[in-house]
């Protein structure tokens, strides 16, 4: 299994050619530490066993869809599923996928680690020859992720990057001060599947409009992000003194802190299931178009 490793003043990135992983991210401190900033495996070899779909590129179709299948047009195209659910792409996604290595370029300021992947059209079901490409670039103290997608004929789109992220060594993160920009979030029955209803989080749960502890909340979240807002998120743990701030083009942020496992995603996306929902944000990609997700994490050490 293929791996590179880039690096600039600021992060060092180890991606897999297996799932676009990203394997290892660290950054270095004001105290010129570098400190791990991700959960990784030990090796690359324990990623083929993995169900968490830890670092790797997520598509077609990022989160849940409902019923086994998608309409376009009028056609129905059954999908791999299970029990009535289609998750992350179905049965092997691209995040199970082996990526093309098509570059890598290093600087002291910026680095870049490019790869691609065509989809066949009824891979998993869904319609069209879908090229995509993702590319990793490490601008001073940003990893930058931006994945672009053509196709052939009309698909649904909806990638994302599933890192965990911890920016501590503590083994839990429940310490952690959180903020994230959304009015609202999309909610979700037993099945995590959106029921088509948003909900305003202000005084709930989901209430993190101004930064506060994580806790012991677990989420697997999908928030409709504010269209006026500064940033998507916020993380900030008072032990490291790293703070990670995402910023991103796309409508939605999945938050994902699953049980018995110390780590956070930050799934920048479409919201789950819009196909099936008209006031959902469109997920459709047609031919002559170029799906785009751009989101930045950038860190800083505040001490």
């Amino acid at each position: 299994m293929k791996q590179v490793t880039v690096k600039n003043k600021h992060l060092s990135l180890v991606v897999l050619e297996y799932g676009a992983i990203i394997r290892k991210l660290k950054f270095r401190t004001r105290a010129n530490s570098w400190t791990d900033v991700n959960v990784s495996l030990e090796s690359p070899q324990d990623y083929l066993n993995d169900t968490l779909a830890i670092g790797a590129c997520v598509g077609r179709y990022a989160g849940r869809l409902s019923g086994g299948n998608l309409e376009l047009d009028g056609k129905y195209y059954p999908l791999t599923h299970t029990e009535g659910i289609t998750l992350h792409g179905g049965d092997r996604g691209f995040s199970r996928q082996y990526w093309n290595l098509q570059s890598a370029t290093e600087s002291p300021e910026k680095s870049e680690v490019t790869l691609t992947y065509r989809s066949g059209h009824l891979e998993e079901g869904f319609p069209g020859i879908l090229d995509v490409t993702v590319t990793y670039t490490l601008l001073g103290n940003a990893l930058i992720i931006r994945h672009e997608a053509t196709t052939d004929r009309p698909t649904v789109v909806n990638l994302t990057n599933h890192t965990y992220f911890k920016i501590d060594s503590q083994p839990l993160i429940s310490h952690y001060q959180l903020q994230i920009n959304a009015l609202n979030r999309a909610e979700t029955n037993s099945r995590r599947l959106p029921t088509g209803q948003l909900l305003e989080v202000a005084s709930t749960a989901y209430d993190f409009l101004e930064e506060r502890r994580l806790g012991d909340f677990k989420m697997d979240t999908p928030f409709l992000l504010d269209s006026n807002r500064d940033f998507a998120a916020r993380l900030t743990s008072a032990v490291s003194g790293i703070r990670l701030t995402v910023h991103t083009n796309q409508p939605g942020l999945v938050v994902y802190t699953p049980e018995g496992f110390a780590g956070i995603c930050f799934e920048t996306q479409n919201l789950p299931d819009a196909p099936r929902f008209d006031h959902f944000p469109d997920a459709r990609l047609n031919p002559g178009e170029t799906y785009v997700n751009e989101s930045h994490f950038v860190f800083e050490s505040l001490r």
